[in-house]
């Protein structure tokens, strides 16, 4: 079930043209960083670094690699992306406009299921006040197998004729 966007005061573009602009020595919003952030911004799905590149590509928008791997870091350092390490890989999720949650990652095919619970959000509270820890977010990622490749690693059952 795809979690439901949040009502946001700015556009992606306008809130990453506002970081640009705070950051201790102002910077510019490059044409580039505009067709990324517009190109990411459109369809809300978790990707890396490698595939971005070749979607923009595939899309017949010129970003560099350079640009893709600065504007990424850049992105997150806004809170507009999450990076989540997963092992060796590292794939973004929007963090702007989309409510707090977290991912159930497929360790044979790799596919991400985001999910929300108020009971885990609830302990998350619990055990930080526990500890007078004041937490600012978490990212959780739970490790398994999907419904599709479990069933396909179930053992085959024969029939006894």
């Amino acid at each position: 079930m795809p979690l439901p966007a949040v009502a946001v005061s700015q556009s992606p573009e306008d809130k990453f043209r506002e970081f640009l602009a705070s950051r201790p020595k102002p910077q510019r919003f490059t044409d580039q960083q505009r067709e990324l952030v517009q190109h990411v911004f459109e369809r809300h799905s978790h990707f890396d670094a490698e595939q971005l590149i070749e979607n923009l590509k595939a899309a017949k928008k010129r970003v560099s690699r350079a640009t893709v791997y600065r504007t990424l870091a850049k992105l997150v350092e806004a809170g507009l992306l999450r990076r989540i390490e997963l092992g060796t890989r590292t794939v973004y999720d929007h963090d702007y406009g989309y409510p707090a949650h977290d991912h159930l990652v497929c360790a044979e095919c790799n596919s991400m299921t985001e999910f929300q619970s108020a009971e885990l959000e609830a302990l998350l509270e619990k055990v930080a006040g526990a500890y007078q820890f004041r937490a600012t977010g978490h990212t959780l990622v739970v490790s398994g197998l999907c419904a599709a490749c479990a069933a396909q690693r179930a053992p085959k059952r024969r029939m006894v004729m």
